[in-house]
């Protein structure tokens, strides 16, 4: 959709590529479950401070300054002020326009038109200026590139290894489609945690990633532990999207096989009404039995658990205290160059589509 369109998704100041909207919003749904409506009042324990410390206000004016974007805001993450102000930020490159159209993500969703190779410069000036100690690097989807953007991934490591010595590194990289080539790109520069997301579980996938695979996702992970076994790697899950908890456990143990080190588990958080409903709250009580299960009978080297938690949540701690594992049983790309599935859910046993009604939910 162009710019100043009335429908659709499209976030404000978009200037690097044609916004496109989200698509339909509805929601696969077992039987029996009921989703929230968008202006449902959140529990307690999902209220956050508003930002605005010293730290947080000074790393937002360089974002500015140096025309860099951090997926913080893009994705209105709850945890911009407690991360900012902590030393810890996560820079989104390769544009700001993603070439996927995942049902539950505020990133923008389009055809990109620009390719800055002066980006990782640029993050390496804020890294080093900042003085931070821990530096998440993830990107959009950029499926119109060769190599998905797996050189400037590299690069920006590269640069800002240089530039911080001292700070650690982790990146959040996309599917790359699958392709190995690309992925090693990204091992060979060495960052101290490769984190690519799992997002939902495999029911739910061909409806919320619709881009995505499920066990390319998985799959990815344990073939970078193959490549580089003493390298961390990370995955996460969003719970409230109408999963299980047996579908959880499964989504946990399929990670496991990959050997991913270490899992992040959070609430999803509708970022408007052109996005999947929330199907549940989930209770504090319920993740923090998730990270025990995790931790204590299936074997992840830490999990983050929290309604809070997102992908870079106390990344930096991860990345000083938590020791690598072997390689998994599952080493090889599975799923690559396949066509992704189509915005269709298959066929499963009581199942409905519901559809959230903009007009209606936007009385309150």
């Amino acid at each position: 959709m162009e710019r100043g369109a009335v429908r659709g998704y499209a976030p404000q100041g978009k200037d690097t590529g044609v916004v496109k909207s989200k698509g339909t919003a509805r929601l696969p749904l077992l039987e029996g479950q009921t989703p929230l409506e968008h202006t449902a009042r959140k529990p307690s324990w999902l209220k956050v401070r508003s930002p605005g410390g010293s730290n947080y206000l000074r790393l937002k004016r360089l974002m500015r300054s140096q025309r860099l974007h951090s997926v913080c805001e893009e994705a209105g993450c709850p945890n911009i002020g407690e991360c900012w102000e902590a030393g810890t930020a996560t820079f989104l490159i390769l544009g700001d326009v993603c070439t996927r159209a995942c049902k539950y993500c505020a990133i923008a969703h389009g055809m990109p038109t620009e390719l800055d190779w002066d980006e990782p410069r640029r993050v390496a000036d804020a890294v080093e200026h900042l003085e931070l100690e821990h530096v998440v690097i993830t990107s959009v989807n950029r499926d119109d590139l060769p190599d998905g953007g797996a050189a400037i991934f590299a690069e920006t490591i590269r640069q800002c290894r240089e530039r911080r010595p001292s700070c650690t590194i982790e990146v959040l990289i996309p599917d790359f489609k699958g392709d190995e080539d690309a992925l090693r790109i990204v091992v060979e520069a060495k960052p101290d945690i490769l984190n690519h997301n799992l997002e939902t579980v495999e029911r739910l996938h061909p409806w919320a990633r619709p881009g995505g695979r499920y066990w390319r996702s998985i799959s990815l992970l344990g073939a970078a532990k193959r490549m580089d076994p003493t390298m961390l790697t990370k995955s996460g899950i969003i719970l409230g999207l109408g999963e299980t908890k047996e579908e959880i456990a499964q989504a946990m143990a399929d990670l496991r096989k990959a050997s991913v080190d270490i899992l992040t588990l959070g609430q999803y958080l509708r970022p408007s009404i052109h996005h999947a409903p929330i199907a549940r709250w989930v209770t504090p009580e319920e993740f923090a039995e998730w990270k025990r299960i995790g931790e204590e009978e299936m074997g992840f080297r830490h999990v983050e658990s929290g309604p809070l938690v997102r992908s870079s949540y106390h990344a930096e701690k991860q990345a000083r205290t938590v020791e690598a594992g072997g390689v998994g049983t599952i080493r090889e790309i599975l799923e690559a160059d396949i066509p992704a599935p189509a915005e269709v859910v298959s066929p499963a046993p009581r199942i409905q589509l519901v559809q959230i009604e903009p007009r209606r939910a936007a009385r309150g």
